[in-house]
């Protein structure tokens, strides 16, 4: 039975990733006054690009570096107790793991820039670096406060810290960090440069098209929601009702409402 609760978290993420970020996209377009992309274009982005030819850089770090992007964050996915219901991966991992597999992501996308050989990937790649630099340590210490509440690095023990033994002012310091941090964690203004226009010659992708590119946006996309994920377990403890099918769908309204509120608030709303 434990195998469902992995599978369940693989069929969520890779379901509805695309379709959180095409709901982003389209409020934030309304907010804008734009009509905007319909909120299923995600897929077909990806649909398109997995049926274009892929770009090859002559060396096997430029070919690898995708799939160990999507290969690093569909593991953590596998870890992570969403709906507050451990798995039987949970057990043989802990949070030093996890965010080995997070940086490990954000390492691919380094390695496929300056593989490519590319002026322009490798600014784009340098700026990815400061970002990881500065971001990921508050991913680190979201855990080990956790870590340190519960006495243990395992994951279940982690994330259910707050739920178990409650609210504390480690805890509430650590909420204020990572709300400040998730803008960053997500990708959205002012830390989207790889998406701006100003930045689309200097983006780590420039190299990239097809499959391969295809695989980076699709980890790009769950990266994100499971960041938005995490805050909802780790801070958002009493909304858990107990009935895994009913906090599934619960958390996942909460995730993508986490992912609307960071998208929205560089416009002050």
């Amino acid at each position: 039975m434990d195998i469902v609760y992995v599978l369940v978290n693989l069929v969520i993420f890779l379901a509805l990733a695309p379709l959180f970020e095409g709901i982003v996209r389209k409020i934030t377009a309304k907010v804008q006054s734009r009509m905007g992309p319909p909120v299923v274009q995600p897929y077909y982005d990806i649909i398109k690009l997995l049926g274009k030819e892929n770009l090859v850089a002559g060396n096997w770090a430029f070919t690898l570096a995708p799939m160990m992007s999507f290969a690093a964050v569909l593991s953590v996915i596998c870890f992570i107790p969403f709906g507050y219901k451990a798995n039987f991966l949970t057990q043989y991992a802990d949070v030093i793991t996890i965010i080995y597999l997070l940086v490990l992501g954000g390492v691919s996308i380094l390695i496929g820039a300056l593989a490519s050989k590319n002026t322009f990937a490798m600014m784009g790649a340098s700026r990815e670096m400061v970002t990881m630099i500065m971001v990921e340590p508050v991913l680190a210490m979201t855990f080990f406060v956790g870590a340190m509440k519960a006495k243990s690095l395992g994951i279940d023990a982690t994330v259910f810290s707050v739920l178990n033994s409650g609210y504390s002012w480690a805890v509430g310091l650590m909420l204020v960090l990572y709300l400040a941090a998730l803008q960053a964690f997500v990708g959205k203004q002012p830390f989207d440069i790889a998406e701006a226009e100003q930045e689309l010659l200097e983006g780590p992708y420039l190299e990239y098209s097809g499959p391969n590119y295809a695989l980076f946006k699709y980890a790009m996309i769950m990266k994100q929601m499971f960041y938005a994920a995490l805050f909802v377990m780790v801070f958002l403890p009493f909304l858990y009702t107990g009935i895994y099918a009913l906090d599934i769908r619960y958390y996942s309204v909460l995730v993508v409402l986490a992912l609307c509120a960071v998208g929205l608030s560089v416009y002050g709303i």
